[in-house]
């Protein structure tokens, strides 16, 4: 048996070990990794955001051990803009991306992009799935829209669902990527696309624990974007008669400016379903989101058990927010919260404020300049966005007065209480005004009222004030301006 002095030095070998593992080559503290986990089409129904029904253990977990931001938004309710928009730090009106199938450098090809920066600080920068654009379910298993200049290397899984689509129930028969679609299917979580991401980015940490090299590693999960697949046992899990179908007040539409309408009504085959139809498209996608859950739970678990947690960030997010059934819509692309709204947890070190919620606007953009901080790393000039660290460490921090988002023709703010929103130049095409402290579903519109004339107006010269500055040049990129390029400049 080992005597107490050999115990003692068998202990104070293993603390020395430890701390050597969190240096550098140089004797410096290791700047700290980052795990950017991303799902697509999540909107915040989400435990750890006050949902009633849908069950997110894990996510819920991450946001125990860190911060999460309550009112954070895209800058574009679309999946390309969107991400080229916070891979960027730039607004859609400086990527000049406002639709899918893009590339990151058609339009700006000296652009640095966030993993680009980590990459040329020493990180080994990999991309699991879908970080920029892709056609899902076209896409699985390809580079899709990617950009090669942003990875070291990059891994493409491809699942049994992209197999299971001829079982696939969708409202529009054989189209899934932008229409209400789902699949209870056969099998386990491991088959699926996401699982073998799962898979795949537990073996890199395994990696990464071993090499000690630092590393950008980005994942994007397909769920719970349509097809909305999963294994059957997340179904079960809502129970139909558990679902609530969102109604929209008699007289609603005729409330709203003409885009605004446009832009809930447009897709015809989706309005007014039949009541067992809408049920069952929510029961699909909550049981993607729980589906989703799982597989990030598994990499955050082999996190923990690397040891790489202690010095690596998290940052878990969604491209954009989603419409089941709000305001009479399915899916995204409108300028309300449901579309805009965004779930954004952070923790590892850096951020000591351990189960806070930051009230404070937020927007993707802001993630680029953030996790710069948070590494000791220099932003390039290009970023627009704020750095968010002040509310990680003190969540009652404003950093933003408010969120921008812009879609079609028109441009949305998101302030602490309010949403106002503006059609055409200047409101000429209409514009809306919510007070979501009371009317946190966005249903009555106040614009044009004489009580809030004066919330309006201010409300008006910040959004144009903003709209301005999201609409200028980004420093050090170079814009090339044409609406129908399908190569990349060399």
């Amino acid at each position: 048996m080992m005597n107490v002095w050999g115990l003692a030095v068998r202990g104070m070998i293993a603390f020395l070990l430890l701390g050597m593992s969190a240096l550098s080559a140089s004797g410096e503290a290791a700047q700290p990794n980052v795990l950017f986990l991303i799902c697509d089409d999540l909107n915040c129904d989400l435990g750890c955001y006050g949902h009633p029904l849908v069950q997110t253990p894990n996510l819920d977990g991450l946001a125990a051990r860190g911060v999460r931001f309550a009112n954070a938004h895209c800058q574009f309710p679309l999946c390309g803009p969107s991400r080229a928009s916070f891979m960027t730090g730039m607004y859609p009106a400086q990527t000049l991306v406002r639709r899918n199938a893009v590339y990151v450098r058609e339009h700006t090809p000296n652009v640095v992009t966030l993993p680009q920066m980590f990459r040329r600080a020493g990180y080994q920068a990999a991309r699991i799935g879908k970080i920029y654009h892709y056609n899902v379910p076209k896409h699985i298993g390809t580079g899709g829209h990617d950009d090669p200049y942003s990875w070291n290397f990059t891994i493409n899984p491809r699942g049994r669902d992209v197999d299971d689509e001829p079982l696939i129930f969708s409202l529009r028969p054989n189209s899934f990527g932008g229409t209400l679609s789902w699949l209870a299917a056969e099998g386990t979580d491991a088959e699926q696309t996401d699982g073998i991401a799962a898979t795949e980015t537990i073996r890199l940490l395994q990696q990464y624990a071993q090499t000690n090299q630092s590393f950008f590693l980005a994942v994007g999960l397909y769920r719970p974007h349509t097809p909305y697949v999963a294994p059957k046992k997340y179904f079960d899990m809502y129970p139909l008669e558990s679902i609530r179908v969102p109604q929209v007040p008699a007289g609603y539409l005729a409330t709203l400016p003409k885009p605004a309408q446009t832009s809930v009504r447009r897709k015809k085959e989706q309005l007014d379903l039949a009541d067992d139809l809408a049920r069952r498209a929510i029961q699909a996608y909550y049981a993607s989101i729980t589906f989703a859950d799982a597989q990030l739970g598994r990499i955050l678990e082999a996190l923990e058990q690397t040891g790489l947690s202690e010095n690596t960030i998290v940052l878990f997010t969604s491209d954009h927010g989603y419409h089941m059934g709000e305001h009479g819509h399915w899916q995204k692309t409108t300028l309300f919260g449901n579309a805009t709204h965004v779930p954004l947890i952070m923790a590892g070190p850096g951020v000591p404020a351990s189960g806070k919620a930051a009230q404070t606007p937020a927007e993707m953009v802001d993630f680029y300049p953030t996790l710069a901080e948070l590494c000791g790393l220099e932003p390039p000039r290009q970023v627009a966005g704020k750095s968010l660290v002040p509310a990680l460490k003190d969540p009652a921090v404003a950093v933003r007065d408010g969120a921008l988002t812009q879609y079609a023709n028109g441009y949305s703010l998101r302030t602490a209480g309010y949403r106002y929103t503006e059609w055409g130049d200047a409101g000429t095409l209409g514009a809306e005004l919510y007070d979501c402290r009371r009317d946190a579903a966005e249903l009555s519109n106040l614009a044009g009222s004489e009580e809030h004339a004066e919330i309006q107006q201010r409300l008006a010269t910040q959004l144009r004030r903003r709209v301005q500055e999201a609409n200028q040049p980004p420093a050090g990129v170079k814009q090339l301006r044409f609406d129908d390029v399908r190569r990349v400049p060399r």
